[in-house]
């Protein structure tokens, strides 16, 4: 009667754990978006990403904008609770006389990734805050003078070159141009994704530099302004956290409806991600209109919630 008893409480408890994980798999994956400050046009960039991810119901969106400045309203009690989140995607961008984040959001940050947190770094999130070490170690690489670290460029048999800072250039572009996205390696965010695809008027950053340390490039793209290849997507882990950065998702302050944004290859890429930043299985299928390594695949426009002022 005793081992009986044993077993069915074993039985109930291996059931009770298959209910959690299912459960956990099932619930929305909790995304804080972070804006409000940037040299692009962060409130029509904010209202684009929502309308890209969450019409596929897997996630529960909150977004917190900081203040402006630091001497703007309400900038002493900005404090958002990332450890309420699964994954937060940063917008944030310092160029052009922005603030640095509170030393005591910086702190709570760094915490919730070195603990386990997704961070999804939007496109100029990538430029901002080069005198913060730790941001700095999370991005990996990012828009910086070219003594700040290192660079890395993709060679012809698909090898990395890492060069050394103080050689080539300040990290820059040049014109947006449409670009074949080619897959390095088979990481779950790529699954099933075809080795080489089209995407739409995005900008190649040329010699992002940084600490380059725990780096996975995912994806490079042609420059031809310095006739090398450079990374597009890129992975960091800091901590237990997972960082995923691209230069996907640039949102000019004169764009309504930008194709870049529309393409069926940078949405599906960005719902992959954000699963895989939150740890959940990567669910997300490749979808029919997935764009081939000859021919982009835009959408149609973006439904938009009432932007910021």
């Amino acid at each position: 009667m005793k081992n009986l008893a044993l077993f069915f409480i074993g039985g109930s408890l291996a059931m009770l754990g298959a209910t959690s994980v299912r459960a956990a798999a099932a619930a929305p994956i909790r995304v804080l978006i972070v804006d409000g400050f940037s040299n692009h046009y962060w409130q029509l960039n904010t209202a684009l990403i929502r309308g890209i991810i969450e019409p596929t119901k897997l996630f529960e969106v909150s977004v917190s904008t900081a203040p402006a400045k630091a001497d703007s309203p309400g900038w002493d009690t900005w404090r958002p609770k990332f450890s309420d989140y699964d994954v937060v995607l940063q917008t944030c961008n310092d160029i052009n006389g922005g603030p640095a984040w509170p030393r005591e959001v910086q702190v709570a940050f760094e915490e919730f990734v070195a603990k386990g947190g997704g961070v999804y770094v939007w496109h100029s999130g990538n430029n901002a805050f080069p005198t913060w070490p730790a941001y700095n170690d999370m991005i990996g690489l990012g828009w910086r003078k070219k003594d700040f670290g290192v660079a890395i460029s993709i060679d012809d048999k698909e090898q990395l070159v890492r060069i050394p800072a103080g050689d080539g250039r300040d990290t820059g572009h040049g014109s947006r141009i449409d670009t074949v996205v080619k897959r390095l390696g088979d990481h779950p965010i790529h699954a099933g994704l075809p080795r080489a695809w089209l995407t739409p008027d995005i900008e190649v950053y040329y010699y992002a530099r940084g600490p380059a340390k725990n780096i996975e490039v995912l994806s490079y793209g042609f420059d031809p302004r310095t006739s090398m290849n450079w990374p597009l997507e890129w992975v960091v882990s800091y901590g237990k956290g997972r960082v995923y950065t691209s230069t996907f998702g640039h949102v000019w302050k004169d764009d309504t409806q930008p194709a870049r944004m529309r393409c069926a290859g940078v949405q599906t890429v960005v719902v992959r991600a954000l699963q895989w930043l939150a740890r959940r299985e990567v669910t997300w299928p490749v979808p029919a209109d997935f764009p081939t390594a000859t021919a982009a695949s835009v959408r149609g426009e973006i439904q938009l919630s009432t932007l910021a002022p």
